[in-house]
């Protein structure tokens, strides 16, 4: 098989350990994977001699030619050559890829595991068919792990490769299962260079049926991840402003007879203030921090709000269990990061929960965005602080970090700034009162959580309807004449949520005249 020509969509690594591998026949688990859908094997064994090596090499050739499919050996090019196998995969430790390709020959399949943008252009100068991406995720499979590089520093691998021109193919690697396998494919690439399939250890060789563990992994591998498939199917999305406000009654609307459920996974100190709220703009709220619970809200058509108001151990693992649920199902996420930048506890959650699962929108001030796209940045507490950053830097920011993570960011301010990465709004409305009101922006999330459950075609209309109902109530509960100042805002608000709802309801849009949308031109990002 030309190296050209091979399909790495389901990269099958093996494992011979107990602990993965048990007490089951690895050549009797990679032909019931075969049968599955594997479409290329490699070989690793870094423990038994070479006489162990090439006869188990042998024994799993003789089966992957049965199916076609290339076996390629790791780290070993003398046993690959005993074997006459299909190729080899080297690490950076390993022996160089020229003198690999020497001994193996033009026609043999060599991949390389790059960590980095300079391995990655190395091993693409020096011939690799193919890299192996990685580490993904933490994993127990491999102790010598240089780092952890996850979607975002995968995605910085793809775009080197294709910024030199090598048509190169790349998996990648590291923790990938069921749970996380398209997450990993849609986050980490983009329209100009995309992974070309996954490599799996665990997930299939510790599986107790391998066979239906590869089928139902190269199911998902090649359809799109629930929670982005409406996304991508809609390519008539609204890019000028005057469309963008037109579809927002629709949205509100369609909040108000559907009342979607928005499950909040908030802290204490709003919980009650969400709740008045998701019920103001016709939704239906859950306050359930208990991850247990998860599995079964995902699936009632709702929206999940992670609120990191209240940062505990327990809390974050469930956090984690609900993330996880909702992404299986597809329903959307919205994470507000509330501190991130105050502690280091908090900004190490940050990195969990980002590692641990896909979020729809990622809201927060300017402290909290910074902090989440990895800028150091000391918070007081859960204020942004002073901002010392440009309007556009701050445009740039916000669509820069959701091209990274293909998803819609909010940065609130006194003048917002939301993108998709594609399309990015700054949105002026809003009242000084806001400011003076524990839990203004944690609210906010849970308003546009509503909107996001009925609206999945586009994400960022979504938000942007959530926000202008959102802050347009806000003006127009400030400028009444019972309030006097904070303690009569909230209630006025939930008012006016209320009564904008209604309006929209009954075809009465004189309050979105208000609007203040404008469309950000921004350079195209490197």
């Amino acid at each position: 098989m030309a190296p050209s020509n091979v399909d790495y969509s389901l990269y099958l690594v093996t494992d011979s350990t107990p602990a993965i591998l048990g007490d089951k026949d690895l050549v009797q688990v990679v032909e019931a994977a075969l049968q599955g859908g594997v479409t290329i094997v490699q070989y690793r064994d870094k423990v038994s001699d070479t006489g162990a090596l090439v006869s188990t090499a042998r024994k799993l050739h003789e089966v992957t030619k049965r199916h076609n499919v290339p076996l390629l050996i790791n780290d070993r090019v003398d046993v690959a050559l005993a074997v006459g196998c299909e190729g080899v995969h080297i690490g950076q430790d390993d022996l160089d890829l020229k003198s690999a390709r020497k001994l193996l020959g033009k026609d043999a399949i060599i991949g390389v595991t790059v960590a980095s943008i300079e391995e990655a252009e190395t091993a693409c100068r020096d011939g690799a068919d193919y890299l192996g991406i990685g580490t993904m995720f933490a994993t127990a499979t491999k102790t010598n792990t240089k780092d952890i590089i996850g979607t975002a520093g995968t995605k910085q691998i793809l775009r080197a490769i294709e910024s030199i021109g090598k048509d190169v193919q790349t998996v990648s690697i590291g923790g990938i299962n069921a749970s996380t396998v398209q997450r990993v494919l849609y986050q980490a690439s983009d329209s100009k260079k995309k992974l070309d399939g996954v490599a799996v250890v665990s997930a299939i060789i510790a599986a107790k049926d391998p066979k239906q563990a590869a089928s139902e992994l190269l199911k998902l591998v090649q359809n799109p991840p629930p929670f982005a498939a409406a996304s991508l199917a809609n390519n008539k999305k609204a890019h000028d402003v005057k469309t963008l406000i037109s579809e927002v009654p629709s949205v509100i609307k369609s909040v108000g007879q559907k009342t979607p459920l928005s499950h909040n996974m908030t802290n204490l100190v709003v919980q009650n203030f969400s709740a008045n709220v998701a019920l103001a703009i016709g939704a239906s709220p859950i306050m359930a921090n208990n991850g247990d619970e998860g599995a079964d809200l995902a699936k009632l058509g709702g929206a999940l709000v992670v609120n990191m108001g209240t940062t505990t151990g327990e809390g974050l693992s469930s956090f984690l269990q609900s993330l996880k649920a909702y992404n299986l199902e597809g329903g959307p996420t919205v994470f507000d990061p509330v501190g991130a930048g105050a502690t280091a506890v908090r900004r190490a959650a940050v990195k969990t929960l980002m590692a641990g699962g896909y979020f729809d929108l990622i809201k927060g001030n300017e402290g909290e965005i910074k902090t989440v796209f990895g800028q150091v940045v000391q918070q007081r507490g859960v204020d942004s602080g002073v901002s010392v950053s440009s309007s556009l830097e701050k445009a740039t920011l916000v669509r820069d970090l959701a091209m990274r993570e293909r998803n819609v960011v909010l940065m609130t301010g006194a003048t917002d700034f939301v993108s998709d990465g594609v399309r990015t709004f700054a949105v002026s409305n809003g009242n000084e009162l806001l400011g003076r009101v524990t839990g203004s922006g944690c609210v906010l999330g849970t308003t546009i959580s509503a909107m996001l459950a009925v609206h999945r075609e586009d994400k960022l209309l979504a938000a942007v309807a959530g926000l202008l109902h959102y802050e347009i109530a806000a003006e127009i509960a400030a400028a009444r004449e019972d309030v006097k100042g904070p303690g009569t805002f909230v209630p006025a608000l939930i008012d006016e949520l209320y009564n904008i709802q209604k309006a929209t309801q009954e075809g009465d849009l004189k309050w979105l005249e208000r609007a203040k949308v404008e469309a950000v031109p921004l350079q195209p990002a490197e």
